[in-house]
């Protein structure tokens, strides 16, 4: 059974850190690109980041660069998101999401028709 399982949100002020994690199983997680998307109060969906199969190389949406970073842990199935210098419009429920993908990370990337969706974690960032 496939399984992709976000954790890590919680309440943060401004300014703050957070690091999300999203464990999965059930496929092979060496031949999938992953991503991080968020969606806000009212908003549509957003992708903001996602990485290669191998972890070397990266893509961030303009949104994020700069501030967040997204790696990942192949003998873990793990991939995750470090969120630093947090505003109050991150707040977002953060998904997970996996695709068979052999490139480079790039924008591309985000548009494809993903395999696999986690349920997401919430982060809230006051003011």
């Amino acid at each position: 059974d496939v399984q992709l399982q976000a954790s890590g949100g919680g309440l943060v002020q401004a300014g703050g850190s957070l690091r999300l994690s999203c464990a999965t199983s059930g496929f092979t997680f060496g031949d999938y690109g992953m991503a991080w998307f968020r969606q806000g109060p009212g908003k549509e969906r957003e992708g903001i980041s996602c990485i290669s199969i191998g972890g070397t190389s990266t893509y961030y949406a303009d949104s994020v660069k700069g501030r967040f970073t997204i790696s990942r842990d192949n003998a873990k199935n793990t991939v995750y998101l470090e969120m630093n210098s947090l505003k109050p419009e991150d707040t977002a429920i953060y998904y997970c999401a996996a695709v068979i993908w052999f490139g480079r990370a790039r924008e591309e990337l985000l548009h494809t028709k993903f395999d696999y969706w986690g349920q997401g974690t919430l982060v809230t960032v006051s003011s």
